[in-house]
């Protein structure tokens, strides 16, 4: 959990296809003529030294699986792959791979279609979902489906015709008609609704909206919400299931427990810990849950999930303490109202077959159990592997390699630390548990950063964090590798970080993470409201450009703009960069405002900080639709 902070944010910081292709050492290519120049180009890149590489090229030097699908008989597999924007067709009796296909960029859920021949896949940066059918052992693109706005979680229907995408950035989860490869409807749920289950008779969809730690359960045949849960204090909800009654849906998540980050307060689980919950399918009840850490040995970063055939086991994989938890479901101590505490539940370490831990190495992400109800296969991140693991025995028992093995870069290596939780005391949390993927999380933390206690920030996102400098909210922090080294000894409480390591953290943190923005066209230009939003924002009554001004939207200053507060070590904050704004839920430095109207007409508006007049209501309106654009 790096809270260094680029830039404190006032507003709250924050194809054509072929069958046929070419792997090149970062990754696959379609060989089509005009495509023909740039797989030349790509050649002769390859003889290129490693440090004459723009970062996103050596990233994609790897696979990068971060989820995976399993055939209905069990002879394949197939993997998302997050850094080479493809699929990846494995077969499991060889351990080869039998074909990679290019789809959009950034990857991120795959699932099987009920035919058992096709497979989905969300392209969360592409804006789109792909549907590629499975012929003679190739993956073969049937459709493409333009959704936008951040395509993320799928879920298929048990009649195959229709599939539900959760679109992260507008806060709604689409419809898709799969045979007309459109949008039938879209269902407004919360912020950032990353992943989805549903019901096995295809009446109920639950959705998981981390920016509003809640769990949204959608009646589909009147296409709307029916209820939703509250996770107090959640954070970064991971992969669902569904029991096999219908009943419940299962998830893992994180904590954040407003505490100061002292060692005793971490080691005693009062900073961030790490839950699995379920939530009814069947009516509104509160949500029941288990802690997952172990005193000592903490886990860091749930994310994936999966249940037996048999509903025996329920597994998840632990991505920043690099391990798989196995459960005996049937007897798990469920904790409601009250619950959990701060440890692992005593029973589940008393008996060996409830509870279990196998260690795996690099970014366990997403998982699958066969239909032996004992064999998981793990998408490694890290590893750019898929591994086989016996839950049973609890020993992992192979690993399928995506492609040659590729030596660990400079960027590599910071992309390992950055999500390696192992890295705090006790191993409770990564730099990936509070910036999210490098993003942020939705709640305002204690961080010690900025030597005061108590004075809650929201986390900023570290995107462009070495171009928008200085750094922390109070903008006292003028050296990156200082923020680094405070970072992780302060904030996370670890051991420190060499110079080699904090030049590698800082070399991934470079790199243009950032996707298109969902906000503007296909071109990149802006709509009309968005065109006067501009001119309201460069105007001398919202006066916004005088001091969020340049490529970043900051003059790199320190402004007191009186919503500090006593307890403050320092006066006045950072003009905050103003890209990526529209991927925030909290604004202002301690997350008051939940809206950017409520930041433009109360806390922050014109005639507060500037001593102007208050904007009309359609110049409020014009204003955000700029902003949401940047």
């Amino acid at each position: 959990m790096i809270i260094l902070s680029t830039r404190s944010f006032c507003y709250a910081a924050n194809k054509p296809r072929k069958t046929s292709n070419v792997l090149l050492p970062w990754g696959p290519t379609q060989m089509t003529p005009t495509r023909l120049i740039p797989s030349i180009l790509a050649i002769f890149w390859a003889l290129v030294p490693l440090a004459s590489f723009a970062a996103p090229i050596e990233l994609a030097r790897y696979r990068s699986p971060v989820d995976l699908v399993l055939a209905v008989d069990g002879q394949w597999l197939a993997t998302a792959n997050q850094t080479s924007n493809s699929i990846s067709l494995i077969e499991l009796s060889s351990g080869k791979v039998l074909d990679e296909q290019s789809c959009g960029k950034h990857p991120t859920t795959v699932v099987r279609c009920l035919d058992g021949r096709h497979i989905l896949v969300s392209c969360a940066h592409s804006g789109t979902v792909e549907l590629f059918e499975i012929e003679r052992q190739n993956l073969k693109l049937k459709r493409t489906i333009d959704t936008g706005f951040e395509p993320t979680g799928l879920a298929v229907s048990p009649n195959g015709k229709t599939a539900y995408v959760g679109l992260v950035a507008s806060g709604e989860v689409a419809e898709l008609d799969l045979n007309e490869g459109n949008i039938i409807r879209k269902i407004s749920v919360g912020a950032w609704p990353r992943y989805l289950a549903m019901s096995p008779n295809g009446s109920t969809l639950a959705v998981a909206c981390s920016g509003e730690s809640k769990i949204y359960v959608v009646d589909l045949a009147k296409g709307e919400v029916a209820y939703a849960e509250k996770l107090s204090g959640g954070i970064n909800i991971g992969h669902m299931q569904c029991s096999a009654d219908g009943k419940h849906v299962y998830f893992p998540w994180m904590i954040y427990r407003s505490n100061p980050i002292t060692q005793p307060n971490i080691r005693r689980g009062w900073v961030l810990g790490s839950r699995i919950g379920r939530v009814s399918l069947t009516g509104p009840e509160y949500r029941e849950a288990i802690t997952l850490d172990v005193s000592g040995t903490a886990v860091a970063d749930p994310h994936g999930l999966a249940i037996s055939g048999n509903q025996k086991r329920l597994v998840v994989a632990a991505s920043g303490s690099h391990e798989l938890l196995v459960y005996r479901l049937n007897d798990i101590p469920w904790e409601g109202v009250g619950g959990p505490g701060d440890f692992i539940d005593s029973r589940l370490m008393i008996e060996k077959d409830r509870f279990g831990r196998i260690d795996l190495g690099g970014r366990p992400m997403g998982l699958v159990i066969a239909g032996d109800n004992k064999t998981a296969y793990v998408a490694n991140y890290l590893k750019d592997v898929v591994q086989v693991v016996d839950i049973e025995s609890r020993k992992l028992l192979r690993e399928i390699p995506l492609a040659a093995t590729q030596p660990i870069t400079q960027i590599r290596q910071g992309e390992m630390l950055f999500y390696d939780g192992q890295r705090s005391l006790d191993q409770w949390y990564s730099c990936h548990s509070c910036h999210y993927n490098g993003g942020v999380n939705s709640k305002a933390m204690d961080t010690w950063n900025d030597g005061s206690a108590l004075t809650m920030k929201t986390v900023l996102p570290l995107d462009h964090v070495d171009k928008t400098g200085p750094w922390t909210w109070h903008g006292w922090q003028a050296d990156l590798h200082d923020a680094m080294h405070k970072s992780f000894t302060s904030t996370m409480q670890g051991r420190e970080v060499n110079e080699e390591e904090k030049d590698a953290i800082l070399a991934y943190l470079s790199t243009n993470r950032l996707p298109p923005n969902p906000f503007r066209d296909a071109h990149g230009s802006l709509n009309e409201a968005a065109q006067r939003g501009k001119k309201v924002f460069q105007s001398e009554t919202a006066a916004c450009a005088s001091c969020h001004s340049g490529k970043y939207f900051t003059d790199g200053g320190i402004h007191d703009i009186g919503l500090g507060s006593d307890e403050d070590e320092y006066d006045g904050f950072n003009t905050p960069t103003l890209i990526g704004l529209y991927r925030k839920v909290r604004f202002l430095h301690d997350g008051r405002a939940k809206t950017l109207a409520e930041v433009l007409t109360e806390y922050h508006s014109p005639e507060k900080v500037s001593g102007t007049r208050a904007l009309k209501e359609e110049e409020v309106s014009d204003l955000i639709e700029y902003l949401k654009s940047l």
